[in-house]
């Protein structure tokens, strides 16, 4: 009997020039973004001396681990990082639920005043944050919530642009799902629930992921809201990184990269929903 031959590798393609030229427009591309967290990198490896030095070079001297043993022994690392995770957990939370019901509710019912209502929410879009820091925080202030969590947090869940985001989404969903559904007896709140929410998740993921990024990168309405050291978040705290010489930039790259990191975990393990969520978000709104 005869034993089988291995079956041949097929040969792999030479690349093509349009391949070579995308490779090599993707790797510069690739470095251009990776350049900024290398220099961080390198400069947090420095002495504070070294790293003020004009001009600046890559790679140090000598390298220590100076700057992030005295990030952790002269900044409050910890309270910085739980008091962002608390705030960036509870605003995507509150978003992605007030988003999801007034989304459906401008998608699926008829109301008076509801043409009114979604112009409203469009012209949330076209206001920058910025402007709206004076009266939020007077209005913040009278309610006695400086210097507290949900000063931080509620100002941040008014999403106009998550709601227009889902409200176009819910739109692209086939009405005959929840005909269907009312047929068989099914309420409002158990439709949205066990149809439509379960067909959102990748939009509902992308919108949660964005909102947790938004907020965590926030400087302006936490440093606006907070003055107590134990309430700073992490790029409030970061910015506190100076002295009386001007600012040690050695730490202030380490507390970069440290506030950076949390970041890049979710999206190493969320990138999937990312790109899920922009594609149907997309496909929604044509």
């Amino acid at each position: 009997m005869s034993t089988p031959q291995p079956r041949p590798r097929p040969r792999r393609r030479p690349w093509t020039p349009s391949q070579i030229v995308l490779t090599l427009l993707g790797a510069a591309v690739s470095a251009v973004f990776v350049a900024p967290i290398a220099a961080a990198l390198f400069t947090s490896l420095k002495s504070e001396a070294e790293a003020a030095e004009i001009p600046p070079h890559w790679l140090p001297k000598a390298w220590t681990g100076q700057a992030w043993k005295a990030l952790w022994a002269t900044g409050n690392i910890t309270n910085w990082f739980v008091n962002s995770l608390v705030v960036s957990i509870l605003v995507t939370a509150v978003v992605v639920t007030v988003a999801a019901l007034a989304g459906y509710g401008f998608a699926r019912t008829e109301f008076r005043g509801r043409a009114v209502l979604m112009g409203l929410v469009m012209t949330g879009l076209m206001i920058s944050p910025a402007v709206l820091g004076v009266p939020l925080f007077t209005t913040v202030q009278q309610l006695g919530m400086v210097d507290t969590y949900w000063g931080m947090i509620l100002p941040q869940c008014a999403p106009a642009a998550m709601v227009y985001i889902l409200y176009k989404f819910f739109q692209g969903i086939p009405r005959e799902l929840e005909e269907a559904a009312f047929i068989d007896g099914a309420g409002r709140w158990r439709i949205f629930l066990t149809v439509v929410v379960p067909l959102s998740r990748p939009s509902l993921a992308a919108v949660g992921i964005f909102t947790f990024i938004a907020s965590w990168n926030n400087f302006l309405w936490p440093y606006l809201v907070t003055n107590d050291p134990d309430l700073m978040t992490m790029p409030n705290g970061i910015a506190t990184v100076m002295n009386s010489y001007g600012i040690q930039w050695a730490q202030l790259m380490a507390g970069g990269l440290m506030a950076g990191l949390p970041l890049i975990v979710v999206f190493v393990f969320f990138q999937r929903q990312i790109v899920a969520g922009v594609a149907h978000t997309g496909l929604a709104g044509q």
